[in-house]
C-alpha cells in the first residue's frame, strides 16, 4: 500500500510525495528558510510547470539552468530562493541520474544499515548532517524504510513520539506541535549569550 504523506497540506502535492521518492527527496531538499508545507508542495509545482505527473531526474538534470530556474521563479514562486533552488535541485537530479541512474529509492533501496543509509543521504547535493537525519527519521517512521540502527542513525529526530520535524508530521495537529518546538528553540537561542549579542548588533 503506498504510503500517504501530509507534509504539504495540499491534497494533490501529498499524493506526490508519497508516491514519488524524487518528490520527497526534492521537497526534504527546498525545506529550508520557508514554511515547510511551501517547501513540500515545491515538488508538485514543478511537475506541473514541466507538463508531468510526476519528477523525473532525467528531465530535470537535462533542463537549460536558466529556463528552469525561471520555471521556479514563475509566480507563485516554488521557494524564497527560487534560482539557488533551481540550482540544488538539478545539481540533486544529475547526481542521482550519475550515481544511481535517476533512480531515488535506490539511495535506500538496498541500504544495510541505518548508519550506511545516513552516510548515503549525505552524500547528496544539498543534503547536510541534520537534512540526512531528518529525511533518514522520516523514511522509518513514515515510509516503512528500517534498516538495523535507523533510530540511532537519525539521531535526535529518529525519537519515538518526538515532534522536532517533518518526520514527526502526519496532519495539522502534529504539524502544530513540530512548529511550537521550532519556535521554542528559537526563543532559547535568543536567550544565550550569543544570541543575545547578535539582537544587541542588530539593534546598534
Amino acid at each position: 500500500m503506498t504510503p500517504s504523506l501530509r507534509l504539504a497540506q495540499q491534497p494533490e502535492a501529498d499524493a506526490l510525495l508519497s508516491r514519488s521518492p524524487l518528490a520527497a527527496l526534492v521537497g526534504m531538499l527546498l525545506d529550508q528558510q520557508v514554511p515547510m508545507e511551501w517547501a513540500f508542495s515545491g515538488p508538485h509545482t514543478i511537475a506541473r510547470r514541466l507538463g508531468d505527473d510526476d519528477l523525473d531526474a532525467h528531465r530535470i538534470a537535462a533542463c537549460e539552468p536558466e529556463a528552469f530556474a525561471g520555471l521556479l521563479a514563475a509566480k507563485p514562486a516554488v521557494h524564497r530562493y527560487p534560482g539557488a533552488m533551481a540550482k540544488r535541485v538539478q545539481q540533486l537530479c544529475q547526481y542521482l541520474v550519475e550515481h544511481y541512474d535517476g533512480d531515488a529509492q535506490a539511495v535506500w533501496r538496498d541500504a544495510a544499515s541505518g548508519a550506511e543509509l545516513l552516510k548515503r543521504l549525505h552524500e547528496l547535493p544539498g543534503f547536510g548532517r541534520q537534512k540526512a537525519q531528518i529525511f533518514l527519521a522520516l523514511l522509518g517512521k513514515q515510509l516503512g524504510v528500517t534498516p538495523e540502527g535507523w533510530r540511532e542513525a537519525a539521531g535526535p529526530y529518529g525519537e519515538e513520539g518526538a515532534h522536532r520535524s517533518a518526520a514527526d508530521i502526519t496532519g495539522p495537529e502534529s504539524l502544530a506541535k513540530v512548529r511550537a518546538h521550532k519556535q521554542e528553540l528559537k526563543r532559547a537561542a535568543k536567550q544565550t549569550p550569543a544570541g543575545r549579542r547578535g539582537r544587541a548588533a542588530g539593534n546598534g
